[in-house]
């Protein structure tokens, strides 16, 4: 069994972490802000270190799951970071939303080293985390991919080969692109019911016997009615912070996308409203601030 460096440990990697040790790998871990989520690593026999340098010299795999490309690269980069004290023959997974330009350089710099670097970012909630049934879409080539889905399947239930290095990154953008947009148009429906005088329990069953409905839309509604906007555990500003990669991604590749320029914009005013650090079906929060009016009871 692999020794695993996980650089983490939050909503999505606690989980991670724990399935892997649970299922026999050694595992050591940093952790850079929450400690509150730590002590049922470190009973499971999780060591902790300083440093990225650190957990790469402890490891064979090394795991990161954090916010995004300028996390990524001040793991890979930094000072005491995984580039400088990475060794030949060693693994480093990207399961973070990160950039693929940043992913294409990345790969190219640790493999002038003998590493090999994997993107595999994640779908799915951090209670399927916890559970060990993400999704998980790969970039690398196949031998690499066989290597290192034993790893995943510790706490994956699908994993799915996108392609080639970097081809991980790049759907992951258009997937959450498609999430966020069915969670937009969800959240907006609701207000055009509540503006207008439609119940909303009427709309709920209507469109669940319907060619409208769809997961986001059942993961969001049923609980929206309830009063609970937790149905979708991804935060506002890291939906944000998302189809802002998408859009720099669609751009270079010269795709007009008024779509994602939409989502963006009301990605962008519900984080200036001061929703950022809640969940994506708060996007009804920021129409009823809009319109001074009531969607669902709170």
């Amino acid at each position: 069994m692999q020794r695993i460096g996980f650089i983490g440990i939050g909503l999505m990697g606690h989980g991670m972490a724990k399935n892997l040790l649970a299922k026999g790998h050694a595992l050591s871990f940093l952790v850079h802000r929450n400690r509150s989520n730590i002590g049922d690593l470190v009973s499971l026999g999780a060591k902790e270190l300083k440093k990225p340098s650190d957990i790469i010299s402890a490891s064979d795999v090394v795991i990161l799951c954090v916010t995004g490309t300028p996390q990524v690269e001040a793991n890979v980069y930094g000072a005491d970071g995984l580039l400088e004290a990475c060794r030949k023959g060693q693994i480093v997974i990207d399961c973070s939303t990160a950039m693929p330009d940043s992913t294409a350089r990345i790969a190219a710099d640790f493999g002038r080293k003998g590493v090999r670097y994997v993107d595999a970012p994640l779908a799915r909630t951090p209670q399927h985390a916890e559970d060990g049934k993400l999704n998980c879409m790969v970039g690398a080539d196949a031998a690499t991919f066989a290597e290192v889905r034993p790893v995943l399947e510790k706490f994956c239930e699908n994993i799915v080969h996108a392609g080639g290095p970097g081809a991980g990154h790049k759907v992951k953008l258009v997937y959450n692109f498609l999430a966020m947009g069915s969670a937009a148009l969800v959240c907006e429906s609701l207000a055009a019911c509540a503006r207008t005088g439609l119940d909303l329990d009427m709309f709920y069953r209507l469109v669940s016997a319907g060619g409208a409905n769809s997961s986001m839309f059942q993961m969001v509604v049923p609980k929206a009615l309830q009063g609970d906007l937790t149905g979708l555990q991804f935060t506002l500003g890291n939906a944000q912070k998302d189809i802002g990669y998408y859009q720099q991604f669609t751009a270079a590749a010269r795709l007009p996308g008024p779509m994602g320029a939409a989502l963006m914009q009301t990605l962008v005013q519900a984080n200036a409203l001061g929703l950022g650090e809640k969940y994506v079906a708060s996007l009804i929060e920021a129409h009823e601030k809009i319109n001074a009016m009531q969607v669902v009871k709170h």
